[in-house]
């Protein structure tokens, strides 16, 4: 397929931060680009002040024009959108060349040295935070990103001078095999998308296949202690502490809220690097997004001052109030691995602190696959506001629903239903609040923000 050929683009569901990023690519590209999303969204909003038209409506009349003209435009959907859609049965049923978001993105890396960053939690932050070295370096890069980093704001980076680009390696619906990375990275390998991949073993191969992606050369940043096939692989693993691996950290120090650190690699240590961007999770990021650096050239000022001033990514540990008394984090953890880790690293931070969390379980599948997680992880809150499932792509399933959470948490639970979360929040008493999920509970998040303030 060559992408030349078309000066028309249309996705269906664009406003899904992957789709959202490669409708941003094509506009800069001076594609003319259009496509529908189920909801309005601040995302959606931004694409449309940038130049692309956008509709929420699923109908064939809406569609603009230019786009009915199938050999001149292509269309590009997501996995997400139900095969019911009026305009995906209509593009299908009528001669367009319709194509997946992950092998648009897999042509597009062709043309570049590329960073692939996987994992079922972690991979947007050291995606963002790889992105964000690279281009205040001397390499420079263009970036594909699954979130909104605030440095750059936005989930996409475009240079046309680099060499190297960035991109989120998505498991989900197996994506990430359209990448052939010069770098790969894998942050986790926790049982997900089992809908998708039946049990945790077919989703270790799977990851396993992506590592078998790199090219001649290339080079496998790991977590330390995942069973990952590494044979015949120049391969690198890091953690946060842990001596055994190649890239770890020394004389760890918190001051004033941010990580005074060295950083051991397998060549040299790196003295005097400070992150500002809190969380234990995120210190452990960083030591990723570092080996990747190392190893690709960075120096160690380019690193040091890189990691200093990263500003973060909304909705990954985002602090978005903060006054003497309260703090209010917005995460999109959705999976028990997520939550422990969010919820820990805020304990660790807030020793003495009474953290409430909200939580809004993302999926039916999964709620029933890792009830049993969710109940031990949201137990590490000291109070916990639940929320009904968010069901995405999802019909309901007999049995599954958020009350059968309740019964195995063991600390102080409120059921509550979205519309009226704002009033059960006046009752509550907290230090911290936690909003937890990968849903739309991020359309609450300005509300909140809001009533801490007042």
């Amino acid at each position: 397929m060559n992408l030349s050929k078309y000066n028309n683009i249309y996705f269906v569901g664009i406003g899904g931060i992957g789709m959202s990023a490669l409708a941003r690519y094509f506009n800069s590209k001076s594609y003319n680009v259009a496509g529908y999303d189920r909801t309005e969204s601040s995302l959606t909003k931004e694409l449309v002040k940038e130049g692309i038209s956008i509709t929420c409506i699923d109908e064939l009349g809406v569609i603009p024009s230019e786009h009915n003209d199938s050999a001149n435009t292509l269309v590009i959907y997501t996995p997400a959108i139900p095969v019911t859609n009026n305009q995906l049965q209509f593009f299908n049923n009528n001669d367009y060349n319709v194509v997946k978001r992950s092998k648009v993105l897999g042509m597009i890396a062709e043309n570049y040295k590329l960073v692939g960053v996987a994992g079922t939690h972690g991979k947007t932050t050291v995606s963002s935070m790889v992105a964000h070295l690279f281009k205040n370096s001397h390499l420079d890069c263009c970036a594909f990103l699954g979130g909104i980093a605030k440095n750059f704001n936005s989930n996409l980076v475009i240079e046309d001078s680099t060499d190297w680009t960035v991109m989120e390696a998505d498991e989900f619906d197996r994506s990430f095999l359209q990448l052939y990375p010069d770098i790969a990275v894998v942050t986790s390998m926790d049982a997900d998308h089992l809908d998708i991949y039946g049990d945790s073993s077919e989703l270790k191969r799977t990851f396993n296949e992506y590592v078998s992606h790199l090219k001649e050369g290339g080079k496998l940043v790991y977590k330390y202690g995942l069973d990952i096939e590494k044979d015949r692989i120049d391969s690198y693993s890091y953690s946060v502490d842990n001596v055994a691996s190649d890239f770890y950290i020394k004389n760890m120090r918190i001051e004033e809220g941010a990580f005074h650190y060295s950083l051991h690699t397998p060549y040299r240590v790196i003295d005097n690097l400070i992150m500002n961007y809190p969380g234990r999770v995120n210190l452990e990021n960083s030591v990723a997004a570092s080996a990747v650096s190392v190893l690709s050239g960075l120096s160690d000022e380019e690193i040091r001052s890189s990691i200093m001033s990263f500003q973060g990514v909304v909705r990954r540990f985002d602090v978005r109030y903060k006054s003497q008394n309260k703090i209010y984090i917005d995460d999109y953890a959705h999976h028990p691995d997520e939550l422990k880790a969010v919820i820990s690293s805020v304990r660790e931070l807030y020793p003495s602190k009474k953290i409430l969390g909200i939580f809004q379980p993302h999926l039916y599948t999964r709620t029933r696959d890792f009830a049993k997680g969710f109940m031990e992880s949201l137990s590490l809150l000291d109070e916990l506001i639940l929320l009904d499932i968010y069901p995405a792509r999802e019909e309901p399933i007999v049995g599954v629903s958020s009350d059968m959470l309740v019964k195995g948490i063991n600390i102080p639970t409120i059921r509550c239903r979205k519309e009226d979360l704002m009033m059960e929040l006046e009752r509550c008493e907290f230090d911290i609040l936690l909003t937890l999920g990968a849903g739309d509970i991020d359309r609450l998040v300005g509300k909140i923000t809001n009533f801490m303030d007042n």
